[in-house]
């Protein structure tokens, strides 16, 4: 009988130093992800594995026990960033004329790339080193493009330049464009999309 109790208690505390490390080893996680995340909202776009670890106040050793390579922390980022503008980008739009739903979508994009701003501008400096950043970036482009063309009607659609002139100015590129490279505030660039798009939609005829 004693040794029986022995043994229950010998496995419930193995269990327990099991749970324990798990739960330190989750915590190590999401320190881990935190830490790359606020370093880059920071500026510090292309923080090393080094500034990471300092930052989250873990050991170098952790990190790379955790991710092996940066791809996985991209890939952990990306997916923290993506569940904050996944509900901008997919609310259904209103039943109401093309040209307001894509005065809408210009609205809602300018809200999901400034959110953005800082991650992709990360993922632009290191995508051309990274499988995983190319491959995302390719896809997001995809995405981006596909989101514009589903608003257009039919007759739109066949105008290529008034499209693809739409998508250019829609594009993650130009917003970075007037934010960094032109140093616009966020309110300034919002008008100056508006205003573009403005432009462009003038030059389509009414249905």
């Amino acid at each position: 009988m004693t040794t029986g109790l022995r043994k229950s208690e010998a496995a419930r505390s193995g269990a327990e130093r099991i749970d324990g490390r798990r739960a330190r080893s989750r915590s190590s996680h999401k320190r881990i992800v935190e830490a790359m995340m606020e370093l880059i909202v920071a500026g510090d776009l292309s923080p090393s594995a080094a500034r990471v670890a300092e930052e989250a106040g873990i050991g170098l050793r952790t990190v790379f026990r955790h991710f092996d390579d940066m791809d996985a922390l991209y890939s952990e980022i990306t997916a923290t960033v993506t569940d904050r503008v996944m509900p901008i980008i997919m609310a259904p739009y209103p039943d109401q004329p093309w040209r307001a739903n894509v005065r809408e979508l210009v609205r809602r994009r300018i809200r999901v790339f400034e959110t953005t701003l800082p991650f992709r501008l990360a993922a632009n400096i290191k995508r051309y080193q990274s499988p995983f950043l190319m491959g995302q970036y390719s896809r997001v482009v995809m995405i981006e493009r596909e989101l514009i063309l589903r608003l257009l009607p039919g007759p739109v659609l066949t105008d290529r330049i008034t499209v693809e002139a739409l998508c250019a100015t829609l594009s993650f590129h130009t917003w970075r464009t007037l934010r960094h490279d032109q140093g616009l505030p966020a309110e300034d660039a919002g008008e100056v999309i508006g205003h573009m798009v403005e432009a462009l939609l003038a030059t389509v005829a009414d249905e």
